[in-house]
């Protein structure tokens, strides 16, 4: 079942532009998003979240536009980006105890079990956090009211192997129970550990949207594996 619709995004910049994006989500599915750095990968996730006024498109979620219905929708999806920003000073709990209140269905339980799983200290503030927990952090917290969608914006960057193995675990576990993952990276081993389609973007444009199994047998050569692919492409684009 389609759960995310995005049609025909548009964004214009001086020096960039993201042209007529369009693809979908699928229910209790994980899509990954690739892109070489400056691909149009956050400024897409911007779009879908209504973060920045774009110049044409629309995205829908669960059958309804996200234009006019704002509020409801994000109440039912989880965002997260590679980093903790915000109140850097505040520790873990503060900062909880301020975003649980603008969701109806914030589940203690859930918070509580993924503190464990990432072993996450709720008494430090973001300052004292590497890099790699800091996106534990991020991602505890859009776990943590029970998302039916996820968006996330390179969740995996700052990690080291073995957090960004349990990482994508965690994807893998959110599939079963009937969760949607949409996930960023230019890391293509992650895409090819997790993902059951790949989106791939370059230049701002969409070049190809697809199950994981279709997008090899379409635009793969021989026996190339798929950063050979996707390198391959990237070449060639550049040249073109």
């Amino acid at each position: 079942m389609t759960i995310v619709e995005v049609q025909d995004l548009v964004k214009r910049y001086p020096s960039f532009e993201l042209k007529n994006v369009s693809f979908s989500l699928e229910s209790g599915r994980i899509a990954g998003f690739i892109g070489r750095n400056g691909a149009g990968k956050t400024t897409t996730i911007k779009s879908m979240l209504n973060m920045i006024h774009t110049d044409g498109g629309n995205v829908s979620y669960f059958g309804k536009s996200l234009k006019g219905n704002e509020a409801e929708i994000k109440k039912r999806i989880g965002y997260s980006t590679g980093t903790v920003s915000w109140y850097p000073r505040k520790r873990i709990r503060d900062i909880v105890d301020t975003v649980k209140r603008f969701y109806d269905s914030w589940d203690e339980a859930v918070y509580r079990k993924y503190l464990s799983y990432f072993s996450i200290d709720e008494n430090k503030t973001p300052l004292e956090l590497s890099e790699g927990m800091k996106v534990k952090v991020n991602l505890m917290l859009a776990l943590s009211h029970r998302a039916e969608v996820l968006i996330l914006d390179e969740p995996t960057s700052g990690l080291d192997p073995f957090s960004r193995n349990e990482l994508l675990d965690v994807f893998s576990g959110l599939r079963n129970e009937g969760v949607s993952v949409f996930f960023s990276t230019h890391i293509i081993s992650d895409i090819e550990k997790c993902a059951d389609d790949i989106i791939y973007i370059s230049g701002g444009e969409i070049r190809g949207a697809l199950p994981k199994a279709e997008f090899v047998k379409r635009f793969s050569q021989g026996k190339e594996s798929l950063e050979d692919t996707i390198v391959r492409l990237e070449r060639s684009a550049l040249n073109a």
